[in-house]
This record gives C-alpha cells, structure tokens and sequence, in this order.
C-alpha cells in the first residue's frame, strides 16, 4: 500500500453564488474508502459546465433554491469538492477491490450509479451529489474507475471523461453512422470539439456551428463545414438537409435545428447555454416524424467505448490552457468568457 496522509489540498465549494464560494483548503480529510472503493492520487481534473452551473444554483426549476440544484435534481450538501473530469493513479483499495488494481492510471465515469458501496436508485454526478476531483485525493467505486493504457499526459488525458463521454452518449442515442449528416451546435466547446471528433470517427459528415475565430480550430478536428452563430442555418443548409442534430445551445433559433432535419431526423440535446426555454412547433415534431433525445445519463458501454478511442489515438485531447489547484476560482471565470476552444484543465501535479 502506498503511505496516504491523514489530510489533503482541495477547493471546497461553501454554498451557491458567486467565485467567493470557492475556498481552497489544506486540512481537508482524505476520504475513507468503503468495501467496493478506490483512492485515486489525482493528476489532473478539468474544469466544466457542470461546475458552473451547480455553483450558480442553475439546474434549480424553483428560481435558484437550493433543493433542486444538482445535476439530479437533488439537494447539493455543502461543502463539496467539485470536479467531475480526473485522471489519476489508484493508490489504496477498498477490502472488495482486488490489490491488483493499485498503481492503475485510471480516467472517472463521471456518471456515477454505485456510490458508499450501494447501487443507486437514480445516478449521480461525480463533484455534484459526491466529491470529485478538485483535490490532491478522490475516492469512488472501483467500477467506475477504467484503467487506460496511453501516451497521453494527465492534463490531456484530464480533457476526455466528461466532455467525450457525453458527446459519445449523445451520438450513441441518436445512432449516429457514416451515412448521416451531423448538424452540431456548440462546436467549439468541450463536449462540441468532443461530439465533432466521436461523429467524424463514426465516419459521418459533420457540420460545425462556432464563431469566425474558432472556425478554423472547428474544421481542424474534422467538420467538413462551418457555419458561423449568427448565420440562418436554413438558408445556409436548406430545409430538410441533415440526418442528426447534436444540440449544446438551444436559445432563440432553435426551431431553425428542426427546420434543417430531415423526415425522420434524429435530434439529441446535453445543454442549454443559449438559453433553456424554446419555441417549439408541435407540428413539426409530428409532421416530420423527428425523434428527441434528452441526453443525460450515459448508455451502457459508453464510456468503455470511448477508453478504447483514446486508446487507439481515434481522437486527440483539446486543452485550451491550464491552471494550479489554488487558481480554480480563476478557471472558472475564464470559463465563463467563453474565449477558448476545448478544455480547462486543473494541474495538480504543477508546482505550487
């Protein structure tokens, strides 16, 4: 067993509201394991939506209470430790986990379904309903810990687990193959940049939606065409011209993401950072025989899929910039600009 201190380094989240909320502490415990647990030494956890929107109270339905503020719809219990993308190394077990398992570099299912060693009603979030990532330790069920094999660093292979593993649920719902035209909005984002790579994997014909800054970085990952935010994708694409939209945006042109869909399209959806509420015309849902998908907890196999992606260089990391653990506050703000393509990854093995 490798010797694990009594306490740690982390990022405390108090409570929601404001970067205020976040408090970096060195005297937090280090988590004890149950019977069907690992402790990961965490390399690297990236920083994601999830992160804001929970610290904002955004997921809440009642008007920011704190009741219904999780990913689930369940009550957050402060303080948590945030962070649901980590790469790491396993450095004890729980009595029910196999000794073979320690020193195993493993990348988080931040979709969580077994936690304490009990099978969950409804999944939980990793850093959300449990502690993640933003500390030096983190503990979860060893089932959701997948050893990966590769060249990779820590910070890129820290890019992967939440972004890549939502877009491969969304493409997986929404069956995406070689014969589909992909419409995604987003596609400079995490899981955008992520859902644009997993299509073009699939072999299939990807259009991005970005800003003129990005479209470059966009074309590089494998759309075979851009449009920019604020062009009309119906007059750019024409009505009834793609098999699937992939949706991270929603906001006021939504119902031009259901012009664009062809008799039959399939339309999957894992955000709203356009805004939450559209217009919809429920006759074309039912004249056209479209099918959604609301895409949250992730289909089995998927994230053992997407191990084997990374595994075999199918799909490269994209790391915008990194940060120390003690400059999560400053991460997180930099998030919210906007001003970056692909991923914020937390550094903890950079000196600080």
């Amino acid at each position: 067993m490798n010797k694990i201190p009594k306490n740690m380094r982390g990022v405390y989240l108090n409570g929601h509201g404001g970067l205020d909320k976040l408090e970096v502490r060195d005297d937090i415990p280090v988590p004890t394991l149950g019977s069907h647990e690992v402790l990961i030494r965490v390399g690297a956890a990236a920083v994601n939506n999830t992160d804001i929107n929970t610290r904002l109270a955004w997921y809440s339905k009642s008007g920011g209470a704190s009741d219904d503020a999780s990913w689930s719809g369940n009550t957050i219990h402060f303080p948590r430790i945030q962070g649901a993308d980590v790469c790491g190394r396993i450095v004890a077990v729980g009595e029910q986990v196999s000794l073979s398992r320690l020193n195993e570099r493993v990348l988080v299912e931040p979709c969580i379904r077994e936690a304490h060693s009990e099978i969950l009603e409804l999944p939980w979030y990793f850093g959300s309903e449990c502690d993640g990532g933003f500390a030096e330790y983190t503990a979860v069920a060893s089932r959701h810990a997948y050893q990966v094999n590769s060249k990779l660093s820590d910070v890129e292979l820290a890019s992967f687990p939440c972004s890549y593993s939502t877009a491969e649920n969304l493409l997986t719902r929404a069956n995406v193959t070689a014969n589909d035209v992909v419409l995604i909005t987003g596609a400079s984002g995490g899981v955008g940049s992520a859902s644009v790579q997993l299509a073009k994997a699939r072999g299939a014909k990807v259009v991005g939606i970005t800003s003129l800054s990005k479209s470059n970085k966009v074309l590089s990952l494998g759309a075979e065409q851009v449009l920019m935010r604020s062009d009309s994708v119906v007059q750019r694409l024409g009505e009834n011209s793609v098999d699937v939209v992939i949706d991270l945006v929603a906001g006021k042109k939504w119902p031009d993401l259901l012009g664009v869909l062809k008799p039959f399209g399939r339309y999957a959806v894992a955000g709203a950072i356009g805004g939450s509420h559209v217009e919809l015309d429920v006759r074309t849902l039912y004249l056209k025989d479209l099918s959604f998908f609301g895409c949250t907890v992730l289909e089995e196999n998927v994230f053992a899929n997407l191990i084997k992606r990374i595994e075999s260089c199918e799909i490269s990391p994209v790391v915008a910039r990194t940060f120390p653990l003690i400059q999560l506050a400053d991460a997180q703000s930099f998030f919210e600009t906007k001003q970056h393509v692909g991923k914020l990854v937390i550094d903890l093995t950079d000196g600080e």
